[in-house]
């Protein structure tokens, strides 16, 4: 019988309990879950690949060590289009977080054009409650203007938070260029 592995991918910068929410919910859905790791050219990274991916790795293997009779979740780091990256995996479906309505409409017409394109489903997984209103992109902004993330608490991990803290005293990081604007400069 062919293993049924879910393929959880983005750009996770930085990966936050919402994250970290939808791949333990799945953990009883599927045999195994690759956590994919890409880059997204349409945004501005926070943290390089590398520190994504350990970022990730620390966090996960926490999650499983907590019900290590669930799924196993391994975390890798990719480039180009995630279909191919999920069929080169052995992916039988492509795993999806969905916090609200904008989120269901536009990973619908993403999931269709991935069947379409890959012969590839997605399975959709509600997030908590909790993370409903929770996003990288916001949580980006947040620390690149400056802001108190530590505030942010309930919806990034202590181990994102640090991180973030760092960048923010580094005034050579590039998360202070995040914050600029072009046309102010």
């Amino acid at each position: 019988m062919k293993e049924h592995i879910a393929i959880y991918a983005g750009s996770f910068d930085p990966i936050t309990s919402g994250h970290l929410d939808v791949i333990s919910r799945a953990r009883g859905m599927f045999d195994r879950i690759i956590v994919g790791i890409g880059h997204n050219p349409d945004k501005l990274s926070l943290f390089p690949f590398d520190e994504r991916v350990e970022i990730a790795t620390v966090l996960i293997d926490e999650l499983v060590s907590k019900d290590p009779d669930l799924a196993p979740v391994t975390v890798e780091q990719y480039g180009g289009l995630t279909v191919d990256f999920a069929k080169n995996s052995g992916g039988s479906a492509l795993l999806r977080g969905i916090r609200n309505v904008t989120d269901l409409a536009m990973e619908t017409q993403l999931a269709i054009t991935n069947r379409q394109v890959a012969n590839m489903e997605t399975v959709f997984i509600v997030t908590g409650e909790t993370y409903a209103f929770t996003s990288s992109s916001l949580i980006r902004q947040i620390a690149a203007l400056g802001g108190d993330v530590e505030r942010l608490d309930s919806i990034i991990p202590p181990l994102v938070i640090s991180r973030i803290k760092k960048l923010q005293e580094d005034k050579a990081s590039s998360l202070h260029s995040l914050g600029r604007d072009a046309h102010m400069e």
